[in-house]
Order: structure tokens, then sequence, then C-alpha cells
């Protein structure tokens, strides 16, 4: 049997590897992986349920033959769903959902070899770069119980750096790979728009401003799971031109000298905490000792403008999330079963028309196409991830009563700046774990690519990965610990 502290010192290649080698099989790796949630769990609450029979039944069958077959795995409970799984989207009106089919990318994970365990923690219907519900509680950051592991993929970010699985699904429709990432001291990779399938059930959800993928503890995993699970599925609206190669060769590729701008100044014009700075001028330096050429530039982007627009997208999709657990479960939304928060969007989203909504969608295209411009002159943009280390929890509060809905979108993109931008470009970017505060909380840092340019991306953060590894780094509160 594979001890737990074996078992959380291998990224997710490493433990496909001990499989195919028969070093150790896949069920001992799902029972250490039930181990170290029993371990770990009660104190992040990152997950909800455990399917440890329908894992074992699954297993009995025999995993696909793919890269990660025998690797246990975690699913966010929204958007992405699994035959017969709940998924309860954070909320007391989705509570029980039980889908009757996988997704696109669920059957892509179950291809890839992945072992479904068990299921994590969201925000209700995903509006919110911190993960703390009323419906299940708090999801608590390993590294400081009483802080934040961001959102709206906390409860997987905080499962991952808790050592119960090696990675774990997320989607990202404003950062909300990203912010967990850089909460919990992992690489979020949020690919380009139309890269990971989202079908049958959506075409591109929050009008293309999110979109599915994972958070790892490697570049690596990363790279071999975007391999596995890219490129369109039948009948998807549109897609996104393949690499000349696969992403796995990109880790460790040259890089060649890369022009590579960055900036630590919020677009939102609101003070950077000096840690998240630190991290970014640490970056930059260590890239001009390898070699890139870093200029202090930014894309132009008006934030107040950028905020307006966004925000029908978004509670629009609110609207639409509640109405279709409303008519799944048969409950009525209200105070009873909706956070305020989350019942202010939706009153506010019946009032908006549709003119409302394409004028939001054709500014996007516009800021598309002068932060393409701008990318014209750049490999790369760096950033911090987020405008401040993990949060206290309560801080944001999604059940605040009396706020205004635009306050909401101006508290949520306060929190996280410097990623919804590139929701709204579609741009590749990634969040990687390059520091560390004073006080023992992660800082990440956000890499920008052109779009389409994963495999840019993924060779610029293996080099940045080589020169500061953080694959080691514990939490106090770990399966290992």
């Amino acid at each position: 049997m594979i001890s737990l502290k074996d078992y959380t010192s291998y990224d997710a290649t490493g433990l496909a590897d001990l499989v195919a080698r028969r070093q150790v099989k896949p069920e001992e790796l799902l029972e250490a992986a039930l181990a170290a949630l029993s371990k770990v769990n009660p104190k992040i609450n990152a997950v909800l349920q455990t399917l440890p029979e329908r894992a074992h039944g699954e297993l009995r069958s025999g995993p696909p033959n793919g890269p990660f077959a025998g690797v246990p795995f975690l699913i966010k409970e929204l958007v992405l769903h699994a035959k017969g799984v709940r998924c309860d989207a954070g909320s007391k009106l989705a509570q029980g959902i039980v889908p009757e089919t996988d997704t696109e990318l669920m059957a892509r994970f179950r291809r890839a070899g992945l072992v479904l365990a068990g299921t994590t923690q969201t925000p209700e219907f995903g509006y919110n770069p911190t993960t703390e519900t009323v419906a299940f509680g708090p999801v608590h950051n390993p590294w400081n119980l009483n802080h934040s592991a961001g959102g709206s993929s906390g409860g997987s970010g905080a499962a991952v750096a808790a050592g119960i699985v090696p990675m774990a699904h997320g989607n990202d429709g404003g950062g909300s790979i990203r912010i967990p990432a850089s909460c919990n001291g992992l690489v979020g990779l949020k690919p380009t728009r139309d890269r990971i399938p989202t079908g049958p059930d959506y075409a591109d959800p929050l009008c293309g401003l999110a979109i599915e993928f994972a958070l790892t503890r490697t570049v690596r995993d990363a790279a071999a799971l975007l391999d596995a699970v890219a490129g369109p599925d039948v009948g998807a609206p549109s897609l996104c031109v393949a690499p000349p190669r696969p992403y796995r060769m990109e880790v460790g590729a040259p890089t060649g000298r890369m022009r590579i701008a960055w900036t630590a100044m919020a677009p939102s014009g609101e003070k950077v905490h000096p840690e998240c700075e630190k991290a970014v001028h640490q970056t930059v330096k260590l890239l001009e000792e390898m070699g890139h050429e870093a200029i202090e530039d930014r894309p132009p982007l008006d934030w107040e403008l950028f905020l307006k627009n966004i925000h029908p997208i978004w509670i629009a999709f609110n609207a639409l999330s509640v109405d279709a657990a409303a008519q799944a479960t048969g409950r009525k939304p209200g105070p009873d079963n909706l956070e305020a928060v989350t019942l202010a969007c939706v009153e506010e989203a019946r009032g908006l028309c549709a003119t409302d909504l394409l004028v939001a969608i054709a500014y996007q295209n516009t800021v598309s196409r002068e932060v393409g411009a701008w990318f014209e002159n750049y490999d790369a943009l760096i950033t911090p991830t987020i405008a401040r280390p993990p949060a206290p929890l309560g801080e944001l509060n999604q059940n605040r009563k009396g706020m205004k809905p635009f306050e909401w979108t101006q508290q949520v993109f306060g929190y996280c700046p410097f990623t919804p931008l590139f929701n709204t470009t579609g741009q590749p970017a990634i969040s990687l774990p390059l520091h560390w505060s004073a006080d023992g909380l992660p800082v990440g840092v956000q890499i920008a690519g052109r779009f389409g340019d994963e495999s840019g991306l993924i060779r610029l953060a293996s080099q940045l990965e080589e020169a500061r590894p953080w694959a080691s780094k514990r939490p106090p509160n770990h399966a290992a610990s």
C-alpha cells in the first residue's frame, strides 16, 4: 500500500507512471486519496461528496488506457457534471440535482484514465472569488485556515493543495481557476476560448467569458491534461486552431529570447498589496536574468466601462442558472434558498432587455480587438494574479443583505482586477506560485499569452518552474503532515 507521504510526493504524471510500470495499483491510489480526504477535509471543507463505491466499480471494469490511467480526480460542482453524481452548484436551490449524462469534458476526463473520487465546493452559481456558501459552509485555505481558498474553484484548489488529489477540475469565467491557484500555491491554466469542449449543455458559457479546465501542482500536468482533453466536440459552434505539436513537448523546450511586458498596477486604479508587487518584481528580475527583455507596460482598459459591460453578462447568467435549477428541482427561487446577493442579481437581471446584453457582448469584441493589437508588440504579459494575498474568511460575503448587484461586481473584480480581461479577450493565461508572503500565504503571478498560444505560455511557465521550483512546498494542513 502506498503511503500518504509517497502518494502526495508525486504529481499526476508521476502517479500515472507508477501505475504504468505496475509499481502501484490504481486501487491503492484511490485508497490513498480517500485516506487523505478523511484526514484533511474535516479541516478545509473542500470536498462535498466522496464516491468510493462508484470509483472502485469503475476500476474493477478497468480504467481506460489514457495518459492518467488510475489517477484519482475531483470535479467542481458547476457547469461540468458526471452521470448520476449530484451537482448542487453551491446553492440550496440546486441541492439534489443529479444529471443523467456526462458532459463531453467529463467523458474526456474518464477517457484520460482519471478516476472520479468525489466533488468539490463552489460558491453559489460561481459568482464569487471566494468559496463560502450558506448551503455548505466555507472552504478553508490549507496554508491558513482563517483565510479564503479563492473561488470559484476554491474547493478544487484547496483539495489539490492539501494533497487529496494531484489535480482537480475547475472552470474560469473571471479568474476562477487562476484565483484559487494563487490562493493555494498551485498552477492554474485558463486555456484559450473554445480550446476545451463545453458541450452538450453550453456553446460558450457566460457569453464566451468562461472556459473549463483544471488546477494542477505542476506545469507538465497542465500540459499533458490539455493534450488529453482539448479540441472541439461534435456540433461545437466554433473551434480553436490546434497546436503544432503536443503541449507536453513544450515543457522544458527552449523559449528563445522573449519580449515580455509587465505591470504591477491594477487596471482598477486600486492599490496592489506590496507582496503582490514584490512577486511581480522578483519574477521580472528572474526573467531578465534568463535573457528575456522585460518592459513595463499594460494593455489599454477603461475599468469602469469594462465593469459596466461585464456586469449584465454575469447577472444574466446568474438568472439563467437559477431558472434552470428551479425547473430541475421544482423549487421557487427566494430568500430561503438563495444567498442575498445572488437573489438581488437575479432580480436586476429580470429588468434587462436583449439590447442590453448585445451591447455588452459588442463591447467585449471592442476590448478583444484593442488588446489583441497591443499584444502584437509582446510575447507575454506578467501581472499579479490577484491584488492581494488570500482574504480573511467572511470578507467577500455573497449573503450580505442590502448589497446592490453592481456594488457586488465592483467588489468581486476589485479583489481580482488582473484576471477578467483575459476572459473577455479569450487569451490563455496561467497563474504560477512564484511567491509566498512574509506570513506564509501563497501569492501567484499571472502570465497571459497571445490568443491561441498556450504553447509559448507553457514553455515560459516551465522555464520559471525549473528556476523557482514549488511542487515540494506543503501547507500546514496537508495529507502528509
